[in-house]
């Protein structure tokens, strides 16, 4: 007993140590805070796949009540803010050359009168290439348009269980979990992963670098401490910060965005828990090969770039070649991700929440492995 007790103590006073080295700064103090949840609101209106207030352009050859109807149609929709009219072909290469459109319709000569005597009748559109991924959800938005257009033209019930039942070719999408694809709802939870990911590998990163540069690492390891709570007190204070910012995280998502957290508090926490420390395992790595804390900052910064790439976050990781798949399983954030969504967006089973948080716990594993292995040599 009075050895558990030593130990406790001497692990108590190394984490208050570690915990003074951290928040002596004030300016640190502020940066450990707000600048994460400034990322968390700005990234959630800033990363967004979504295309508004684009301005398309209009080749009208056609002039007459198919092609007023397209064009009303257009000029209601919530994601084209101007429709600049084009008089020629030459016009419309001229505008898409100097982006002042994103896509321009074409409306050939005779729409109406096809439109008229239930001829397939047709619109074209040419959107710029070198804003591929704008261009591709633009052009999908155009097409819908100009469907809807057609339906309006010819008079067809477009309701679902209308007295004329569905017209052919046409189905009913329902989007479960997020029934009005709003991306903002998609975005928060994976927020949480990355901005946690970046505040956890910060504060891990400098912890023995810090000692380096500051000349303090030599009597550290005069210091009669056991390697354990040298080890136990460098992790404790990023994994305190890191639990602090994902309940400000939870706060901020659920009281000022709005989004409840449909699952279980105690799998969120979970999920964190284990989460927070496969990236300090990552950190602490980094930080004990770094001599200087620039090294330091640096080294994190390699490693946050492909882990965050990896994750899931900017593109599905079922879009990757198989080698990156294969790799994207050791990258914790893919897993936290998965696991937010489900969080945040559906009651998430505890069966489904641990499937998930053991390939964290294996990567927690192997990372505070390697870095207690390279931290004990750099003592010895």
């Amino acid at each position: 007993m009075m050895r558990w007790l030593a130990f406790l103590t001497r692990c108590r006073a190394m984490i208050v140590k570690e915990m003074w080295a951290v928040l002596r700064d004030p300016r640190a103090r502020i940066i450990l805070i707000a600048p994460p949840i400034m990322q968390l609101v700005l990234f959630a209106s800033a990363a967004t796949l979504e295309v508004r207030n684009v301005d398309i352009g209009v080749l009208d050859l056609d002039h007459g009540p198919a092609a007023h109807e397209v064009l009303g149609q257009m000029a209601g929709s919530p994601n084209i803010r101007v429709l600049v009219p084009l008089a020629s072909y030459e016009a419309l290469a001229r505008a898409i050359d100097r982006r002042q459109v994103l896509c321009a319709v074409i409306l050939p000569e005779g729409l109406s009168r096809d439109v008229a005597a239930r001829h397939p009748a047709s619109a074209g559109a040419v959107c710029d290439g070198r804003r591929s991924n704008s261009a591709q959800i633009m052009g999908g938005y155009l097409s819908q348009i100009v469907g809807q257009a057609g339906l309006a033209l010819r008079g067809v019930e477009a309701r679902a269980g209308g007295q004329n039942g569905l017209p052919g070719g046409q189905s009913t999408v329902r989007h479960m979990f997020n029934p009005n694809l709003d991306f903002l709802l998609f975005v928060l939870p994976a927020l949480v992963a990355t901005v946690a990911s970046i505040s956890a590998l910060s504060v891990a990163g400098q912890s023995v670098a810090r000692e380096r540069e500051l000349g303090s690492f030599d009597q550290l390891m005069v210091a009669p401490l056991r390697l354990s709570e040298i080890l136990i007190g460098k992790m404790a204070p990023p994994l305190i910060v890191g639990l602090v910012n994902a309940t400000l995280y939870l706060l901020v998502i659920t009281m000022l965005f709005g989004e409840p957290l449909r699952g279980s508090l105690i799998s969120y926490y979970l999920a964190t828990f284990f989460f927070l420390t496969a990236n300090i395992g990552l950190g602490m790595t980094v930080s004990s090969l770094a001599q200087t804390q620039q090294q330091a900052f640096l080294g994190i910064f390699l490693v946050a770039v492909p882990v965050n790439l990896l994750s899931g976050f900017a593109a599905p990781v079922d879009n990757m070649p198989l080698a990156l798949r294969i790799i994207a399983q050791a990258d914790p954030q893919k897993h936290m991700v998965v696991l937010m969504e489900g969080l945040f967006l559906k009651a998430m089973p505890m069966m489904a929440v641990l499937a998930n948080v053991w390939p964290l716990m294996a990567i927690s594993a192997v990372t505070l492995t390697v870095s207690t292995l390279l931290f004990r040599s750099r003592m010895e």
